[in-house]
C-alpha cells in the first residue's frame, strides 16, 4: 500500500523525532560528488548496493526510487546547491508506520576531497521510529560502502 507522507522542507532535517547522521571522507572533489548525486539520478543504482531502481522525474524536481526488499519511494528535491548540498524528502512510499522522511547529503571540500555526511531523518509512528533506530548500524554501513564505491568509480 502505499502512503502519501507529510510535505517538510530542508528544516526537518535538523528537526526531525529521529536522526541518524553518518560522514566520510572521500578523494572525489564535491563538484563531482554533486554531480553523480544530483545529475546522474539512474547511477545511484550501480554504486549504492540497497537501490535497485533510480529515476529522475518531474524535469529532475523530483525522483522515483526502489530498493532490494521492494521499498518503493516518491521523492521531491528540496536543496540542490552545487557542490554544497543535495537533499530530497520523501512524498509517497510502501514504508508502514512513516509519517515523514527526508535525506542530506552534505558535502565540505576536505583535504582535495569530499567529506560527505549524509543525514537521514524520519518522523512515524512509534513502531517505526524504533525500527529505524535499530536500523542504524546497517544503514551506516550501507552509507559507507555506498561512498566507497561512489568514490572508486568518480576517481577511476
Amino acid at each position: 500500500m502505499t502512503r502519501r507522507l507529510r510535505p517538510v522542507g530542508l528544516d526537518f532535517v535538523e528537526t526531525a523525532p529521529v536522526r541518524l547522521v553518518f560522514a566520510r571522507e572521500m578523494s572525489a572533489p564535491p563538484e563531482r560528488v554533486f554531480h553523480a548525486l544530483n545529475d546522474d539520478v539512474p547511477g545511484w543504482a550501480e554504486w549504492f548496493a540497497a537501490v535497485t531502481h533510480a529515476e529522475s522525474v518531474d524535469d529532475g524536481a523530483g525522483r522515483d526510487i526502489r530498493l532490494k526488499g521492494g521499498g518503493r519511494f516518491r521523492e521531491t528535491v528540496i536543496a540542490a546547491k552545487e557542490a554544497e548540498v543535495y537533499a530530497y524528502r520523501v512524498d509517497l512510499t510502501n514504508a508502514p508506520g512513516a509519517h515523514a522522511m527526508a535525506e542530506e547529503w552534505r558535502l565540505v571540500p576536505s583535504g582535495g576531497g569530499t567529506r560527505v555526511q549524509w543525514t537521514f531523518a524520519v518522523d512515524g509512528t512509534a513502531p517505526f521510529r524504533l525500527v529505524v533506530r535499530m536500523a542504524r548500524a546497517g544503514l551506516g554501513r550501507a552509507f559507507g560502502s555506498a561512498v566507497a564505491e561512489l568514490d572508486r568509480r568518480l576517481t577511476r
